[in-house]
């Protein structure tokens, strides 16, 4: 076990970079500090009985307005943790230039222990406790799905507000994440896993630093670990297998599935589906023990599950090349040496696992908008293209088949104009870092995004005139 808390060790990351700046010391702890702390008890009925439910909210930095960042559902809650993914919000949404603040949410209770009802009435009694704190509003505070969270629990957040604000225009932006009858916006729910691949397919295509890491450049035949087969976690696999990486290993808390050859996502999900177990998966090892998949021979092992899997422990029998990050700090501080010693190349959860914020920031804008992504330029694009067509074919006599035609003269929709932000966003912030860390004497990728995200949100704070 870590002897420093998931908090502390990001504090530490902070401090590790933050030595490196010229920033008064003043500006330096205001951008570390968590603001403002909600802990709250509050009564639900259960089964005829009342109980007491323990949750919090937590809002780490205001320099940016609304705060952002999910609500997870888990016994595993505590305000050490909510604390740490807060901050880690704050510091993600620097990175891919999202205008938001960061916070988090929590309630501690195990969603398999309650029926859909009680679950819906312990939402909408923690949505009533953060509009009495002015915890949520979509100029304030905007939740999101996490851990043990879906968009169901965003449409009850949701209509519980609407219910206190009927008059609120923008109301529906009070939460992201939400189903797309109720102002969800398509690819919200794969966002966090294709940010995934994005970055990672960023990561593998600069030559020199596969090079220096034993690896060709590209994703194509990569062996992979994934690690949580959640909402991050499925989606990441599929997407990386989609684009040409080997998937020899899947572990999830019942156990692990090795096949050298390589293991068919989907087909492994359905097995579950119908078994309830990864286990038993036709052509594939068994291992009881799920945590032995983090130190499977591969090129790329990506956590996708809770904070602190990697430790001191393991982190020694870790075979990978890259880490990357897609769960909120796999890896504990302790640790963090040990693996860069032993040249492994991390790929930090604050930049990698930026895809949901980033499409819940689309999200948001379509909702304070009140216009669906494409619903303006779709068609207009669609004639442009075919007007297009039409001169090419006059001109050069040749003519295009069907199927050429309606690729070339497809406009955009909303999916596509989102895929093409997150991607555009994904590449730009690892750009940035990269930068950052071959032209410092920074040795990780964690110290560099740290260091720019600092950097921007002290800038915020000179343009404010709050520090001279």
């Amino acid at each position: 076990m870590s002897k420093i808390s998931f908090y502390q060790g990001v504090e530490k990351c902070f401090d590790k970079a933050a030595s490196l700046m010229n920033h008064p010391k003043g500006l330096l702890e205001q951008i570390k500090s968590c603001n403002s702390i909600l802990q709250m008890r509050f009564p639900v009925r259960i089964r005829g009985e009342y109980q007491t439910i323990e949750a919090y909210r937590v809002q780490h930095s205001h320099h940016r307005m609304p705060t952002k960042g999910g609500i997870r559902y888990s016994m595993a809650v505590e305000q050490d943790e909510i604390m740490a993914l807060a901050s880690l919000m704050t510091y993600k949404c620097a990175i891919v230039n999202v205008p938001f603040g960061g916070a988090k949410g929590g309630i501690k209770i195990n969603p398999k222990d309650y029926t859909e009802e009680e679950m819906e009435r312990i939402t909408r009694r923690y949505t009533t406790e953060l509009i009495k704190k002015n915890f949520i509003g979509p100029a304030l505070d905007v939740p999101a799905p996490d851990y043990g969270t879906s968009s169901r629990e965003m449409a009850w957040i949701l209509d519980t507000y609407m219910t206190f604000h009927p008059d609120k225009i923008d109301g529906y932006g009070c939460v992201t994440g939400k189903p797309i009858s109720q102002g969800g916006i398509q690819g919200r729910k794969e966002a966090t896993g294709r940010g995934v691949l994005f970055g990672l397919n960023e990561v593998c295509n600069y030559a020199e630093d596969m090079k220096a890491i034993g690896l060709t450049p590209g994703l194509d035949g990569k062996r992979v670990v994934v690690q949580g087969l959640g909402n991050v976690g499925y989606h990441a696999a599929k997407f990386m297998q989609e684009a040409g990486c080997i998937i020899v290993a899947l572990a999830e808390y019942e156990g692990a599935i090795y096949n050298d050859k390589g293991l068919d996502v989907d087909a492994v999900v359905a097995h579950r589906t119908a078994t309830k177990s990864i286990l038993g998966y036709p052509e594939a090892t068994d291992f009881v023990n799920s945590h032995d998949a983090l130190e499977y021979d591969c090129d790329i092992l990506i956590p996708a599950a809770l904070e602190h899997v990697i430790t001191q422990e393991n982190a020694a029998h870790i075979k990978a090349k890259i880490i990357g990050e897609a769960a909120n700090g796999p890896i504990a501080y302790e640790a963090e040496d040990i693996l860069l010693d032993k040249g492994v190349m991390i790929i930090p959860d604050m930049y990698l696992n930026a895809g949901g914020v980033t499409v819940s920031y689309f999200e948001w804008l379509k909702n304070l908008s009140h216009v669906r992504f494409g619903r303006m330029e779709k068609r207009f694009h669609e004639n442009t293209f075919s007007d297009m067509i039409k001169s090419i074919e006059n001109i050069t006599g040749k003519s295009f088949d069907a199927n050429e035609k309606s690729m070339l003269m497809h406009g955009p929709d909303e999916i596509d104009l989102v895929n093409s932000g997150l991607e555009d966003s994904m590449i730009s912030a690892y750009q940035e870092i990269r930068d950052t860390w071959k032209s410092t004497n920074i040795k990780d990728l964690r110290t560099a995004a740290f260091y720019n995200s600092i950097n921007k949100i002290a800038d915020a704070y000179y343009a404010m005139g709050i520090f001279p």
